[in-house]
């Protein structure tokens, strides 16, 4: 039986210090997967919002769901831009500083290596 341990290829000497697998798979992954599926969720959410808000007949009732509309769709956007405001940063990081760590984090972030 082959160990778990042995069949993963880890590159120390990386900027990754071997997380370049970690790293691959939060940005190719992960961050794709909330960018994306989490706002049509609330977008879809939305719509079924607004169309009870259409059915509905009470005004009261119809202030309630466009607010909760307009909270969702904000959130949305929010999400979205998250992950692309947490991408930039991380790339800047190792522009602005002089921190050799801080540096190969940034070079890892950017481009981990592939096995």
């Amino acid at each position: 039986m082959i160990n778990i341990l042995d069949a993963i290829m880890v590159n120390i000497d990386s900027n990754c210090y071997g997380f370049d697998a970690v790293v691959r798979v939060i940005k190719e992954g992960v961050f794709p997967i909330i960018q994306i599926a989490i706002p049509i969720i609330l977008i879809v959410l939305c719509t079924f919002d607004l169309g009870r808000a259409v059915l509905s007949s009470d005004d009261k009732e119809n202030k309630k769901l466009l607010s909760r509309i307009v909270k969702r769709l904000v959130y949305a956007l929010l999400i979205f831009f998250f992950v692309t405001v947490v991408n930039l940063v991380f790339s800047m990081v190792g522009s602005i500083t002089e921190n050799e760590t801080l540096i190969k984090w940034s070079e890892c972030w950017n481009n981990p290596s592939e096995f």
